[in-house]
């Protein structure tokens, strides 16, 4: 099996955040906070860690604050090293230079599938990661690189795929097909966000490692569910014409698009964190005592 290294991931950034407004009236959802960084951070961070250099960030208007808080901030990092504040300047500077970060504009909100279509001339010709920005994983194993090995195994776009109960299968693309292995499916059916009878509970999640020949299904789709251009239903056209993989990864997932979610994902980063670990199991005891 080839070992090249995946080169691009695709973050579609350009969504109103409108299950947080307020609050993101004028912030991105993506720069929401989970404890103190902001939500697009980490899933930044996981594609360097899974080696990844260039990322295509795609962004509507009013998404400025993304691009800033990659870019160089000079005026902060000369006060804080004024104030001999070193830890925070070597935090700063980190997040600068983890990352090159080339911004394509989405003018209308058309979807998924059109958001991803926008990086079609930036990803070329070649197999590109798309990383959701508000869908956080956590794990030892970058998911999004251990995607790219079975699509360099199998050679075929690969989606994550995760388990829900048989209620939530509505709120997801649903995938099923043959089991290659425990984690591994050859995709035969996909549905966007099911109303009755899914095919299975195996949701996608925002995880894929695509060919680039996705474009080409992309322009070919119309417009589906909600009115948008479906990424899964140009996932459904290439599982038609050169096979589609499903990849059962490992890792624990959280939505940070979902209210919920979000919380979910500031208590258990916060819980990583010693600093605040005890203060916060102390005050999810009282919590809990004082409800019984």
């Amino acid at each position: 099996m080839s070992q090249t290294p995946l080169t691009k991931v695709v973050i579609p950034a350009a969504g109103l955040g409108t299950r947080f407004l307020p609050a993101t009236k004028a912030l991105p959802k993506e720069m929401l906070p989970i404890v103190d960084t902001p939500t697009l951070q980490y899933i930044v961070e996981e594609a360097v860690a899974a080696g990844l250099k260039d990322l295509i960030l795609i962004q509507g208007r009013g998404k400025s604050a993304i691009e800033d808080h990659f870019d160089v901030a000079f005026e902060l990092e000369t006060t804080l090293a004024a104030r001999n504040k070193t830890k925070d300047v070597e935090a700063l500077r980190r997040i600068s230079s983890m990352v090159s970060v080339l911004s394509v504009r989405q003018k209308v909100p058309l979807g998924l599938g059109h958001a991803v279509l926008c990086a079609k001339s930036a990803v070329g010709n070649e197999p590109f990661g798309v990383m959701l920005g508000d869908d956080m994983v956590d794990g030892e194993d970058p998911c999004i690189l251990q995607l790219w090995r079975v699509f360099q195994k199998h050679q075929k776009g690969v989606i994550a795929l995760m388990e829900v109960p048989a209620e939530e299968t509505s709120m997801y693309g649903i995938a099923a097909g043959d089991m290659l292995d425990e984690r591994t499916m050859n995709i035969t059916r996909i549905v966007e966000k099911p109303k009755k009878d899914a095919p299975s509970r195996m949701a996608v999640i925002g995880r894929y490692v695509l060919p680039p020949s996705i474009f080409e299904h992309l322009e070919k789709t119309e417009r589906g569910v909600g009115g948008e251009i479906q990424l899964t239903d140009a996932l459904a056209r290439l599982m038609a014409t050169e096979g589609l993989i499903g990849y059962r990864f490992t890792g624990t997932r959280y939505d940070a698009g979902d209210k919920l979610g979000y919380l979910k994902a500031n208590i258990a980063y916060a819980l990583k964190r010693p600093e605040l670990r005890d203060g916060l199991m102390a005050f999810m005891g009282e919590l809990t005592g004082a409800k019984k």
